[in-house]
């Protein structure tokens, strides 16, 4: 079973550090062309790991913020060059999945507090085991998709209410939004992108496992924020592009 020791706000940690960078950069602190803050700097102004660091700058660089030059540093992206790799989105897609991100969310937010309160042993096991096979199908490169989709089924579950899993499969596979929205992406970019979802995922097991009510609702908020926020981004950027 995962151990309790691990920090239970990994995923929350990846997603404030992000947004406070894509502030400064939507606010004009940093102007394309300029050189973000080194590593170490970052780290200490954040007061987090330089792996929740390293994880929010590849979900930046994934959605073609920042570019990170070796030896160099870190470096905030002309608007052009951010839309090169987002021209071939399939905006309807993107749109249909940011609808149903926004619909679960509120229900998923209270079926994690309702997990929380409920699970069982075995419950949590499952959702453990679940979430072990996540992290297994990154180790392997292969996608996540169906293990993401398992891993929140087993969220439901655990709130001993049949509805929360019924609101769920009603939607099918696009519950779970394709694991890169940008075709053909990196493959380090891919890698970075699923681990931080595990990240995410981490804190919300975690307080579940603790039969922490709120720390599992803000957990699942973060979660499904960041990926609303990300598929936002995207069609804005595309938008951006076609005019």
């Amino acid at each position: 079973m995962q151990t309790k020791d691990r920090s239970k706000t990994a995923g929350s940690l990846v997603f404030q550090v992000g947004e406070s960078l894509r502030l400064a950069i939507s606010s004009g602190q940093y102007a394309p062309g300029d050189k973000l803050p080194s590593e170490a700097e970052l780290t200490e102004a954040h007061k987090v790991s330089r792996t929740v660091i390293r994880e929010a700058v590849a979900a930046m660089k994934s959605d073609g913020l920042v570019e990170v030059r070796q030896g160099a540093g870190i470096f905030v992206l002309e608007p052009a060059s951010a839309l090169a790799n987002n021209r071939r989105i399939d905006k309807a897609r993107v749109s249909s999945d940011l609808e149903v991100l926004e619909v679960r969310a509120p229900l998923e937010i209270e079926a994690a507090a309702l997990a929380a309160a409920r699970r069982s042993p075995a419950q949590e096991e499952a959702i453990f085991e679940c979430h072990r096979q996540v992290l297994r199908c990154i180790e392997r490169n292969e996608s996540i998709r169906e293990a993401d989709l398992a891993l929140h089924f087993a969220i439901a579950d655990a709130t001993n209410n049949p509805l929360f899993r019924q609101h769920l499969e009603f939607h099918g596979g696009a519950v779970i939004p394709q694991s890169r929205p940008v075709p053909d992406p990196e493959p380090a970019e891919q890698t970075a992108y699923r681990r931080l979802i595990h990240q995410e995922h981490e804190a919300i097991v975690m307080a579940i496992s603790d039969r922490d009510e709120e720390a599992a609702r803000n957990a699942m908020r973060d979660h499904l924020r960041g990926s609303q926020i990300r598929y936002r981004d995207l069609l804005r950027n595309s938008r951006a592009g076609s005019n």
